[in-house]
């Protein structure tokens, strides 16, 4: 497995740096893929001084056609012509106010499909063609949000997530390339809930999680690890839930 080409989308914090130190870690090429520039760059030298693998990082805001093409050309040309495996992880939630209007209700919806849907298809349509086929990996990472509410436009964003999984999967097994999701559950250490996760929320989170505790950025790059592995290499089309037994697979 070592020596693998891989892109991660919001690569720069919580569960998608997880996600880039657990392939570095095993010795593969990891580009970085996010809008903050000053972020990417203090996190792949910190990954950097950290692991045996190659970390690169490129800003890119992937909801943005333009930029998605020239990070794409980018890494044809900087980086590597073929790829392995593709995370797109980049997403987040934003809020609406009490009383808020028609059109900022609608502002809110566009900003938040466009951060976890659009920029997530965008992404897989530019960069599916650049992976190696057969043995191409693709993850993509939705949220037990989809599956049981919350956040609205959030959940009906990440719904969306799944249903394009499913959509690739069919439409890439054929040539060799795995596509799967993995659902997150309550995942604290990240910048996800800014200052909306209050100690009370998590208590309550915690105490309908069976495993009893919160999940760790780590949690969910061990399952992004599985299936980007061989051993997954007969698994595609799927949802891996990995949120403590909060709320069961289906």
């Amino acid at each position: 497995m070592a020596g693998r080409i891989v892109v991660v989308t919001g690569g720069g914090t919580g569960i998608g740096r997880a996600i880039a130190a657990a392939f570095a870690a095993r010795g593969d090429t990891v580009v970085i893929v996010g809008r903050r520039e000053r972020v990417l760059a203090e996190t792949a030298a910190e990954l950097s001084a950290q692991s045996s693998g190659a970390i690169a990082w490129r800003t890119c805001d992937v909801a943005a056609p333009e930029q998605v093409e020239e990070t794409v050309a980018w890494l044809r040309a900087h980086v590597s012509d073929v790829g392995d495996v593709l995370v797109t992880n980049a997403g987040g939630a934003g809020s609406l106010g009490p009383g808020a209007s028609l059109h900022e209700a609608a502002a809110y919806a566009r900003r938040t499909v466009d951060t976890n849907l659009i920029g997530t298809y965008l992404m897989l349509h530019a960069l599916h063609p650049w992976l190696r086929r057969p043995g191409g990996r693709i993850i993509t990472v939705s949220s037990i949000a989809a599956f049981r509410g919350g956040g609205d436009m959030y959940s009906a964003a990440k719904a969306g997530v799944v249903g394009l999984t499913y959509a690739l999967a069919q439409e890439l097994g054929p040539q060799g390339i795995t596509v799967n999701a993995v659902a997150p559950g309550l995942v604290l250490d990240t910048q996800f809930f800014g200052d909306r996760m209050t100690e009370e929320r998590k208590q309550r989170a915690v105490a309908q999680t069976p495993m009893g505790r919160a999940g760790r950025p780590a949690d969910i790059a061990a399952a992004v690890q599985y299936l980007a592995s061989p051993e997954a290499s007969f698994v595609t089309g799927e949802v891996l839930h990995v949120n403590g037994g909060w709320l069961f697979g289906r």
